[in-house]
């Protein structure tokens, strides 16, 4: 059986990382810790998993960062973690079984990383990361912020998932990082006008954000992924922005990339023409959310609710404007299989069961008559 490293880089992160780490301790077989500057209890509570803690001062370089936690394993693989990053119980179970079966002739291994859950257990952002590297490969981390590791060999795609528990988000930190690189006059890759124009996003700059996502656009290079993406942040903001048509037309560009409909196009365009009092066209996009399924080898982002209870919801509001309160109730309740306590979806289903009880009591006076 293959041995495991889990490397991790903290910074003051004592209301998580025990968390993290006790649902990993008890797989890996070695731990460590480099520690960039707490100020908190991160390495007493560190100490206590391992004794294999580590310094190294901050210089604004995650990459640099984590290829320093990276040094220290020792074992045949490394995993690494972030302080706010959990497996939950199904997955502690899944990397347990990959650990016995596990072929040293593997590179690196690829697993989901959940980046976000909603209140009833959804995961609303997923895509895939290499997270499982051979020590001996001395694969290396690049990029100043939204790094990645630069892997190659034999990969393989399993069905583990590391979530993302984070308390806090400092979305401001990145953006700054991005504005000392042009202030240097650092040349942008597509990959950075891409992710600057998320940050901008993220931080209320759409018209910035708008000009960032156009650079990934037009660039030759560039990964085709974060170009549909691209096409799909800027129409978001469009429509933040009141400009409908411009929206519009960045959705129907992101095919261009994409080369078939995914959900999240799908969604947006009946979106669009539901704001436009368009139901029926809004319908025939939603529906097409719903049949087109998830491809679970996609290594780029993934918005789950685009294809499960948004487009039902959505459907539940359009049916009930074309007056079909039937179809409006069987979407409700599919969209409540998703998030049983959504205040909308208890709201709709009692609107709908008073709506389709005076319909049965107006059939059967009729009847009568």
């Amino acid at each position: 059986m293959v041995t495991i490293s889990l490397c991790m880089i903290v910074k003051n992160e004592e209301e998580v990382l025990a968390r993290g780490l006790d649902t990993v301790k008890d797989i890996v077989d070695e731990i460590n810790i480099v520690d960039t500057g707490s100020t908190d209890r991160t390495v007493e509570i560190a100490k206590q998993y391992t004794d294999r803690v580590f310094f190294y001062e901050w210089t604004g370089n995650f990459a640099a960062a984590r290829n320093e936690s990276f040094k220290y394993a020792t074992k045949d693989y490394i995993l690494y973690l972030d302080a706010d990053d959990v497996l939950l119980k199904e997955d502690q179970k899944k990397l347990k079984e990959l650990k016995k079966t596990l072929n040293l002739s593997v590179d690196s291994v690829s697993m989901f990383y959940n980046a976000g859950m909603d209140q009833y257990g959804n995961v609303t952002l997923r895509y895939r990361r290499n997270r499982l590297v051979k020590r001996e490969n001395n694969f290396k981390w690049e990029g100043d912020v939204h790094n990645y590791l630069n892997v190659y060999g034999k990969i393989i795609n399993s069905d583990v998932a590391i979530t993302h528990k984070k308390l806090k988000h400092s979305v401001s930190r990145n953006l700054s990082i991005y504005k000392e690189k042009l202030e240097r006059g650092d040349v942008f890759s597509a990959r950075d006008y891409f992710y600057y124009g998320n940050e901008l996003r993220e931080n209320g700059f759409p018209k910035e954000a708008i000009e960032a996502y156009e650079k990934n656009i037009a660039k030759k290079d560039g990964w085709s992924e974060d170009k549909f993406y691209a096409c799909l942040n800027k129409a978001d903001c469009h429509r933040h922005l009141g400009e409908l048509d411009k929206e519009l037309e960045s959705l129907f560009q992101s095919f261009a990339f994409s080369k078939t409909p995914r959900p999240e196009v799908c969604s947006r365009i009946g979106y669009h023409n539901q704001q436009k009092g368009e139901y029926e066209h809004a319908v025939y996009w939603y529906e097409q959310a719903i049949e087109l399924k998830p491809d679970l080898n996609q290594w780029s982002f993934s918005y789950p609710a685009y294809s499960t209870w948004y487009p039902h919801l959505q459907l539940c509001v359009c049916y009930d404007k074309l007056g079909n309160y039937n179809k409006s109730y069987y979407h409700n309740e599919k969209a409540g299989e998703y998030r049983p306590e959504d205040p909308s979806v208890l709201h709709n289903k009692a609107y709908l069961e008073s709506k389709l009880g005076s319909k049965k009591k107006k059939v059967k006076s009729k009847k009568r008559k």
